[in-house]
């Protein structure tokens, strides 16, 4: 009796490791060539795209399904090292009044936590990607709450 158990334990275990829990999967690619950005990012069907040129830089928010929010600042590139850039924009994140602590980061940005008040945690991140003169800066948008799994959904699909 107890083996029976433990076999179906083991399957249902295996059942959902197995899973497929990537929110990427319910993405589709999305070319903002024609809001002024050469790139491509992986946004849910549908999502609205409002884009601004503001002379200098271009701000092209992403919003869709989800509570998938993005907001991507274009400007001329200061440097062509990423690092650098991404190293001033951690600089800037930690300043801020609400910044608690840094969840993960990579070679192309980090995921960041800030606590406005003990009951009220919301995350965050940075991603950059230089491409020719141009620098491009990805962050979640401006208004919302966001949970660590939204935010980290958010961060693979501008990568």
């Amino acid at each position: 009796m107890q083996i029976k158990f433990i076999i179906a334990l083991l399957a249902l275990s295996l059942l959902f490791a197995c899973k497929d829990s990537s929110p990427a999967r319910s993405l589709d690619a999305l070319d903002l060539m024609k809001h002024g950005l050469p790139i491509k990012i992986n946004a849910p069907t549908g999502a609205e795209v409002v884009a601004e040129d503001l002379g200098f830089m271009k701000d092209v928010t992403v919003k869709g399904e989800n509570n998938y929010f993005i907001q991507i600042i274009s400007g001329v590139a200061t440097t062509t090292d990423a690092a650098a850039i991404i190293a001033e924009q951690k600089k800037e994140v930690e300043a801020g009044p609400f910044f608690s602590e840094i969840i993960s980061e990579d070679e192309h940005g980090f995921i960041f936590k800030k606590e406005i008040t003990s009951a009220r945690i919301n995350y965050d991140f940075r991603a950059v990607k230089i491409q020719g003169d141009q620098e491009y800066v990805f962050q979640t948008g401006l208004m919302g709450q966001f949970s660590l799994d939204e935010v980290k959904a958010m961060y693979a699909s501008v990568l």
